[in-house]
């Protein structure tokens, strides 16, 4: 048998077998769409990174005494996990599916996991905001923001785990880079808040922490677009 390619009477060989077409069986896709819901899941994204991230703003701004940027950060971290909460809900389909999550814990589960962590989350910073604003019980108010500014980085990395937990080739893979990209996204957003909402003197360093956010986010993509190639 001659090489593919090779010689015959002067002219190249014909293929005898066809050139390989990928095919799924009965036409049906490889794995099943995304069955998340437009704008409900993007917001929501977005919502809980900006709530995340202005919760440890906010908490560093309280311990470094800028009240301004204190205030506008809880307020903006209880404002974002309610309507973040609010989204998720709605793309669910209805609050009991919510709430099933919350019967066990399951570490492994990053779905549950994450329920959990929001729901601390929104709890402390929801008491925190109210404690700012009304002025009522000013002790658990302080140790509820510095709760949710402990969480706020969990906060704002774990919807790249739960989304890098697909059978979806290009989020799978890039399982490294997402929560560095979703990091620097949060940082970028809660900085804005910060910039729009409190006096120029308490905001002197957060330009840098948003020059940080959007370098975050531009390596990281620019890695994921080197290391995945086709994927």
């Amino acid at each position: 048998m001659s090489r593919p390619g090779g010689r015959r009477g002067g002219r190249g060989e014909r293929p005898v077998v066809p050139e390989a077409e990928f095919r799924s069986y009965y036409g049906r896709p490889v794995i099943r769409p995304p069955a998340w819901k437009t704008p409900d899941v993007p917001l929501y994204l977005f919502l809980g990174g900006l709530a995340g991230a202005s919760a440890t703003i906010a908490g560093l701004a309280e311990a470094t005494g800028r009240p301004a940027l204190a205030r506008a950060g809880i307020l903006a971290a209880a404002g974002g996990a309610a309507a973040g909460t609010g989204v998720l809900i709605h793309d669910l389909g209805r609050p009991a599916r919510f709430l099933y999550m919350l019967r066990t814990v399951k570490p492994t589960s990053p779905l549950n996991t994450g329920s959990w962590l929001l729901a601390s989350f929104a709890t402390l910073a929801g008491a925190g905001a109210a404690a700012a604003v009304t002025g009522w019980l000013p002790r658990p108010g302080r140790l509820a923001r510095a709760g949710a500014a402990l969480l706020g980085p969990l906060i704002t990395t774990y919807t790249a785990v739960l989304v890098s937990d697909t059978a979806v080739p290009a989020w799978h893979e890039a399982h490294r880079e997402l929560p560095y990209l979703f990091a620097g996204g949060s940082l970028v957003s809660g900085a804005a808040v910060g910039l729009l909402a409190a006096p120029r003197r308490e905001t002197t360093r957060l330009p840098l922490v948003a020059v940080a956010g959007t370098a975050m986010e531009l390596v990281g993509e620019r890695r994921i677009t080197e290391r995945l190639g086709m994927v």
